[in-house]
């Protein structure tokens, strides 16, 4: 992976000087504004600095051309920088297993008290050490090193101490439910640049870029277009679409000022219907019920001068054919005319097999984007990973809570991510 930084006059000029040198498979991972400083700084303008990352292999350069490349739509950019201590879990010091370590790699034994404190030791003030670590080196100073990387093809045995740091991190992934298959796809791609000497730092700075671009740039709700964004929500019973869509038109219309409308499908629970009339008239935002498609597209031609035009669908067990075939009419049976976004609503709490068997099933129904909901009420952001890679869809925004509008966000990739690797959020 090559990481460097970019400076423009302004942010599409920082942008394009990155995707100049790096190609379209670029992955903006940050946009910072940087302010004069000096005794002169009140006659200087500001500049933006991007931060930019490049995958070298082909295998996963794959996955980096399918993030998004509009860095400007979204709400907040990626940084692979930890702004805080990450903290690795104290392994229990009692008879385990053979250590899980990248399939090939040598196991060597070392106590377990030694190399814990060691490993504490190293991983202090480990934001000022990954900030360095991430810094982009001169380009010549780059190019040099990847030729010496070409020379040396024989690598070296890692240490004990690397060993053990690598299974130490595979166990705090597994632990926070992140699929071994995934696990086991990162670690190997961290033991090709493994050596002796390699220091706990680098190899947790790895995991943390490797994870945080897996996750990718969150996609929200685009409003760059054409009047009326017809935005539908769809998923499982119980999962929390209606107040979730609530969230988010409180969001858009107190905060963006945007004029927003109601439609609800979900005709299967009056209480449903109630709570959205609810929501609908403390925004003083209108709201209609449909039926059927016909009836979808004669409400969204009474709001073709609203910004978002917001869908609430009935919830269903992914297992009912009849309810599935019921939402799948209704999403293509909407005229062609009106811009369309689709948000797959998700419980973070719902078992990992039948999260799979719900995106498979709503795979048939639209192309989605992912919204999670419930993070308060689980400890194990695993299933977050698992099903964003599975998926292949993009993550948008996170709720935690049942507060309206303030628990919810756009998806924190950073935060989720330094909890997957036992640190604090």
């Amino acid at each position: 992976m090559t990481i460097n930084k970019f400076q423009g006059k302004t942010k599409e000029e920082a942008i394009e000087k990155a995707r100049s040198e790096f190609g379209s498979g670029a992955v903006i991972m940050n946009v910072k504004e940087v302010k004069p400083k000096g005794l002169f700084r009140a006659f200087k303008s500001s500049t933006y600095e991007v931060t930019a990352a490049m995958e070298e292999r082909e295998s996963f350069a794959s996955q980096l051309h399918n993030m998004p490349k509009n860095t400007e739509k979204g709400h907040g950019a990626i940084n692979l920088a930890a702004d805080e201590k990450i903290e690795i879990p104290r392994q229990e010091k009692k008879p385990a297993p053979a250590p899980l370590v990248p399939a090939g790699t040598k196991r060597n034994h070392v106590p377990a008290e030694e190399s814990e404190s060691k490993l504490e030791q190293r991983l202090e003030d480990l934001s000022d050490r990954l900030e360095k670590t991430l810094g982009a080196a001169p380009k010549e100073d780059r190019k040099e090193n990847r030729k010496e990387n070409r020379k040396e093809k024989v690598l070296q045995e890692p240490s004990s101490e690397e060993l053990n740091f690598v299974r130490i991190l595979y166990n705090t992934l597994v632990k926070n439910e992140v699929n071994e298959k995934y696990v086991n796809q990162i670690l190997d791609e961290i033991e090709k640049f493994m050596r002796r000497g390699s220091s706990v730092d680098t190899i947790l700075s790895n995991v943390y870029q490797k994870l945080i671009l897996r996750f990718g740039q969150p996609r929200t709700i685009d409003l760059s277009g054409e009047k009326p964004n017809v935005v539908f929500f769809i998923g499982p019973t119980g999962v929390g679409k209606t107040t979730t869509i609530a969230k988010i038109a409180s969001k858009y219309k107190v905060e963006y000022e945007r004029k927003v409308a109601f439609i609800t499908a979900d005709t299967y629970r009056i209480a449903a219907t109630e709570q959205l009339a609810v929501y609908a008239n403390i925004l003083d935002a209108p709201m209609e019920i449909v039926y059927s498609p016909e009836d979808l597209n004669a409400a969204i031609a009474k709001f073709e001068d609203y910004d978002l035009v917001f869908v609430d669908t009935a919830g269903f067990s992914h297992k009912n054919e009849s309810q599935r075939g019921d939402i799948k009419n209704l999403l293509e049976g909407g005229d062609s005319k009106y811009r369309r976004e689709t948000y797959l609503v998700l419980s973070a709490t719902t078992k990992y097999r039948d999260l799979l068997e719900i995106v498979d099933i709503y795979h048939e129904i639209a192309d989605y984007k992912l919204i999670f909901t419930k993070l308060d009420e689980t400890t194990a952001y695993g299933n977050l990973l698992n099903v964003k890679l599975y998926s292949g869809a993009d993550l948008s925004y996170a709720t935690n809570g049942q507060n309206v509008p303030d628990d919810i966000e756009v998806f924190d990739t950073q935060k989720i991510v330094k909890q997957l690797l036992g640190g604090n959020s």
